[in-house]
């Protein structure tokens, strides 16, 4: 595949084909077939960003070899979430892996010097919220983002957050992630004059109905600038976040 990539270079080099027909044509690459796995290459290409493992429902056996297809392609960096301990323990008798049981992420690979354009503020209600927080923040990490990460500043002690409002307020993307009745991202949208991706978290007692009324809370926040994603969907939020802390240095690119 790498050759594949070289041919198109080689190419633009002897003025055989545009810069623009070349982009095309890296984007439309083909993926790798391991048989149980289409492994996608050049996601990297197409959106900045390479595939991530995916480890819930998969066999450690599974997920070795997908990450056997992706180290012999080239990626440096790979991200496992929703790894459990028992598949984590398989995976590192094989191959080096950074295990975070409280998040369930496996990182193998170096993490990336921060190259986002600010900082990512995460930030949870509660100390109950911090393993999808971790998510969100590992995610974000992994992606090239720097993160600050701001624990249990939740709505019950308001002090709490606004003890922290420096760095709310020079973040370039902020986090919020509650359960309960998900109070907290319309307080911090409010506030912040960035925008704030909201995460609800299944937290919370009988009639929180496992996270379905923080996401209706968030959905209906009156703050502007706040959008939503799935209850516990902390890789979402993190990814997202390091894209748009990416936007406008890569705008900046395209037009350069």
């Amino acid at each position: 595949m790498n050759s594949e990539i070289r041919k198109t270079l080689e190419a633009v080099k002897n003025g055989e084909i545009s810069v623009e027909d070349a982009m095309l044509a890296m984007k439309k690459a083909p993926f790798e077939d391991i048989g149980y796995a289409k492994v996608d290459m050049h996601r990297g290409i197409r959106q900045g960003a390479p595939e991530v493992i995916y480890g819930a429902g998969k066999t450690a056996e599974q997920m070795i070899g997908i990450v056997e297809s992706m180290k012999r392609n080239g990626q440096k960096t790979i991200l496992i979430t929703r790894l459990s301990p028992e598949s984590a323990a398989v995976i590192s008798g094989v191959y080096e892996m950074d295990y975070r049981q409280e998040a369930r992420i496996g990182i193998l690979g170096a993490m990336p010097v921060p190259d986002g354009i600010g900082k990512i503020v995460v930030a949870t209600g509660g100390t109950s919220d911090i393993p999808v927080a971790e998510e969100a923040a590992l995610t974000a990490e992994v992606h090239g983002n720097e993160v600050v990460r701001l624990y249990d500043v939740g709505v019950a002690g308001l002090h709490r957050m606004l003890a922290h409002m420096d760095e709310i307020m020079s973040a370039s993307v902020i986090v919020a992630i509650a359960g309960m009745e998900g109070a907290l991202a319309s307080v911090i949208g409010g506030l912040a004059d960035c925008p704030v991706i909201a995460v609800p978290t299944s937290v919370g007692y009988g009639a929180s109905f496992h996270g379905v009324s923080a996401l209706l809370s968030m959905l209906n926040s009156c703050a502007s600038g706040v959008s939503v994603v799935n209850i516990d969907n902390g890789f979402g939020a993190g990814y997202l976040a390091g894209m748009i802390n990416h936007m406008v240095s890569r705008s900046t690119c395209l037009k350069q």
